[in-house]
């Protein structure tokens, strides 16, 4: 099975050097590599020049096809015609040795598969507790492991807000829980959300969708839109036996004011994506939640280190939560 590698890449020399050294040590390696770079300097393009790496080919993109969702259409028109399936990794992840092998045989066990994401495995703190345990409110419990829960998933708890979905599905109100709350336990699940940044699909996915350009930028929650639109018409799983790593480089981020803002309105046009005409309790139940999380960012004003980030991030939620009755964002 021939296979493609995207990472879009911007201002992040070093994290996109280390991730390239950990695919160089795949046991299975990409037919090819393509890096899209949108950085307005030359350390990536030097770091690369300076650093070989089979089957790679590295694109600087103009102004305006930078942004992660421009970026990745610009990849995805420049993939090799005799490539089935294309992968996707954000630039600042370290693989283990089987990724790519786990990845795609996947594919392999699911024939009808048109998507498989990989496993982040330094991002939770999950705990084998058998399947007759009763978790307590403050734990979140799946398939047999445990783990405590964050103080705002307990809130939403106690005030009825929480998911009614597993992991790696929208509920009809959204705010559900990622890929990320499922188990390491080498289970492959099926789902109907991705996280993009560890994402492989079809290559014939993309002869009738792309990533929507309406997330500029940064892209906030891109992946769930598109992998919403793929989950529509065909399967997606996620395969916890295909493991790496995400160290979250603070590099070419945006500010925490702008992060608020897209948060709100992203997650609107997410849930719209999923859901286009929602009842009036779904409706109440977004805006109880979006409100909920606003709140929390500004009592941590009070409670965490770095206060000014989040007075600036819950200042940005609430323009973004007021804007919505003002200009929604047009579904494209």
């Amino acid at each position: 099975m021939k296979f493609s590698l995207i990472i879009c890449t911007y201002l992040r020399a070093e994290p996109l050097l280390q991730l390239l050294k950990s695919v160089k040590e795949q046991t299975k390696y990409p037919d090819e590599i393509l890096i899209i770079d949108g950085s307005t300097n030359q350390d990536t393009e030097l770091i690369i020049g300076n650093n070989s790496f089979d089957n790679l080919n590295y694109y600087s993109v103009s102004p305006q096809h930078r942004g992660l969702t421009k970026q990745r259409n610009f990849g995805i028109e420049r993939v090799a015609a005799d490539s089935e399936v294309v992968c996707f990794l954000d630039d600042d992840i370290v693989l283990t040795a089987t990724y790519f092998e786990k990845l795609l045989k996947t594919y392999q066990i699911f024939p009808e598969a048109l998507g498989v994401g990989g496993y982040i495995i330094n991002e939770n703190k999950f705990q084998f507790v058998g399947y007759d345990y009763k978790p307590s409110i403050k734990e979140f419990y799946f398939d047999g492991w445990k783990q405590n829960d964050g103080s705002r998933f307990v809130l939403r708890k106690k005030l009825g807000l929480d998911s009614d979905c597993p992991p790696g599905y929208s509920s009809l109100y959204s705010h559900g829980r990622s890929v990320g709350f499922l188990p390491p336990n080498d289970k492959i699940y099926e789902v109907e959300m991705l996280m993009g940044g560890v994402s492989s699909f079809r290559k014939k996915v993309f002869d009738t969708l792309h990533f929507s350009t309406y997330f500029e930028g940064y892209g906030l929650y891109e992946d769930a839109d598109f992998t919403l639109r793929v989950a529509k018409i065909g399967k997606l799983y996620l395969n916890t036996g295909a493991k790496l790593q995400h160290y979250h480089d603070a590099s070419g981020r945006p500010n925490q004011y702008r992060y608020g803002k897209m948060v709100v309105r992203n997650g609107w046009y997410v849930w719209r994506t999923k859901n286009p005409d929602p009842a009036l309790k779904h409706q109440l139940k977004w805006h109880a939640i979006t409100l909920l999380l606003t709140a929390i960012r500004y009592s941590n004003v009070l409670t965490a280190n770095a206060k000014k980030e989040a007075l600036t991030e819950a200042l940005g939620r609430t323009l973004g939560w007021w804007s919505l009755w003002i200009n929604k964002p047009k579904i494209q």
